[in-house]
């Protein structure tokens, strides 16, 4: 297999972007290099990545949302000396630890296939990016640390004492969590270094993770991380209160699961707005794959569904809002939203897939904040949260809405900055290992992960199983 000339051969040109220094030019070369680079390894590699991304991103979110749920029923507890709310706390922590070594195990992987995969990116940039996942590093060896205190100190420490020993673990989650995205955020807003003859220099760690993108992408991943927590456990008590089990154990853990999520839901609504004004400045090409854009225009619409049609140039079947893209990215009704047609053939993202991916997230979006708002309506009127068939139904959809979420807006922002795996410096076809038997690994890794997220449904199941004491499960 043909090796790739390294991006930092003087004969290769980088592309000019935030204060980037460019080489010599590299006319001649550039075909060559793309056409020597083998087309199955990219595909392997990104579907390796995707495959583990996407495994590994809802237990991320569990690893931040169920702590605060913990804490939450435990502080009950102090609050009332309940049993029941002790044990509701008890038994979300034996989930949480079996959540928790599976994220560490499916994180772990993650991590080596940075390097294995992307070699390139790894030996070009790693001292830029090398910090926040240093840090992360850390928070998860405390976390890691005080789960184990907190699950072997039920009856070893005082009542507030186990409390506190569970702070730690939300806290260093919520870290973890803020650490790992600044690194994906630079990705979308590489800043922090300059490039002389294709070598990194000036690396400023600190400027890098607070790029122009960390803000907004992180407020919009945690949040999300705690409406997936509550609404995917809310739904699975939803389950079970629409089966008959109507006890005072179940309609708690429902209402606890709840009432944190839908409160973030609409905070949830203006962080992605935010998000938008970021990426229209940051990565117009993805702003307009997202909307179907592919025409600048003045007072752009805002699109609803529809399909892109990429030899047309149109997004068809789409519900047009009058100048609603142009408001959501600029906040002015009349602004000129670049279109993909403005961008080289040879940088824009699949725009069918960023599309359609996005309007997914935005529907299942509409869900969860339907129903949080239907919770909200009924605390202020009735003082209680809906009990009826059709609410606890539409509970039950909310935690795989939350889930294709999740997944969906992950899709929009890995898919919709390729063909860079770093925006506008490094190509993700040029970043690809040329070791041969890629596509073997990405078997293997389909069948590892098969085997693990069904031993993690067992052993979730057998915990469900464990009967209720007699103190949580009355009525």
């Amino acid at each position: 297999m043909t090796r790739l000339l390294p991006l930092g051969s003087p004969r290769v040109k980088l592309t000019a972007s935030r204060g980037l220094l460019l080489s010599r030019p590299w006319t001649m070369h550039a075909s060559l290099l793309l056409a020597q680079a083998d087309p199955s390894n990219l595909l392997a590699a990104r579907l390796q990545m995707a495959i583990t991304l996407g495994f590994h991103i809802v237990f991320a979110c569990f690893g931040v949302g169920i702590p605060a749920l913990v804490l939450l029923a435990e502080g009950m507890f102090l609050r009332s000396g309940d049993e029941g709310w002790r044990t509701l706390a008890r038994r979300w922590s034996k989930v949480f630890a079996v959540l928790f070594a599976v994220g560490a195990v499916s994180g772990t992987v993650l991590s080596f296939e940075l390097g294995l995969l992307w070699p390139e990116f790894m030996g070009r940039f790693g001292s830029v990016i090398g910090l926040p996942f240093t840090l992360e590093g850390f928070a998860f060896f405390v976390e890691a640390i005080f789960v184990g205190i907190y699950s072997y100190g039920w009856n070893r420490l005082s009542p507030l004492a186990h409390w506190w020993s569970g702070v730690p673990i939300a806290v260093s989650g919520l870290a973890s969590a803020w650490f790992v995205v600044t690194a994906n955020a630079w990705m979308n807003a590489p800043q922090g270094f300059r490039l002389v003859d294709g070598a990194v220099v000036d690396v400023r760690p600190l400027t890098a993770m607070m790029n122009s993108a960390t803000w907004a992408q992180t407020t919009h991943m945690i949040i999300a991380a705690y409406m997936v927590s509550g609404f995917v456990v809310a739904s699975i008590y939803a389950v079970a209160l629409l089966g008959g089990r109507t006890t005072l154990y179940h309609r708690r853990a429902l209402t606890l699961a709840l009432l944190p999520a839908a409160a973030f839901a609409p905070l949830q609504l203006a962080a992605g707005h935010w998000s938008a004004q970021v990426v229209s400045r940051t990565q117009p090409v993805k702003l307009a794959a997202m909307e179907g854009q592919f025409q600048t225009e003045k007072g752009a619409p805002l699109r609803i569904g529809g399909i892109p049609d990429e030899q047309q140039r149109v997004t068809r079947y789409a519900i047009e809002i009058p100048g609603g893209l142009s408001w959501l990215a600029y906040g002015d009704r009349q602004a000129t939203v670049r279109g993909l047609d403005d961008f080289s053939p040879n940088d824009l993202p699949p725009v069918r897939v960023v599309h359609v991916a996005f309007q997914l997230m935005v529907a299942a979006g509409m869900l969860l904040l339907l129903v949080s708002l239907s919770i909200g309506w009924s605390l202020w009127r009735h003082r209680k949260i809906p009990t009826g068939r059709w609410f606890l139904t539409a509970v039950v959809a909310c935690g795989p809405a939350a889930v294709l979420a999740l997944e969906a807006g992950w899709t929009v922002t890995e898919v919709g900055r390729q063909p860079w795996i770093v925006q506008g410096v490094l190509r993700t076809a040029d970043a690809v290992t040329d070791a041969p038997g890629v596509s073997w690994v990405v078997a293997a890794t389909l069948t590892i992960y098969g085997i693990l997220a069904i031993g993690t449904l067992v052993v979730l199941r057998l915990l469900a199983r464990v009967p209720l004491p007699e103190a949580a499960d009355g009525n």
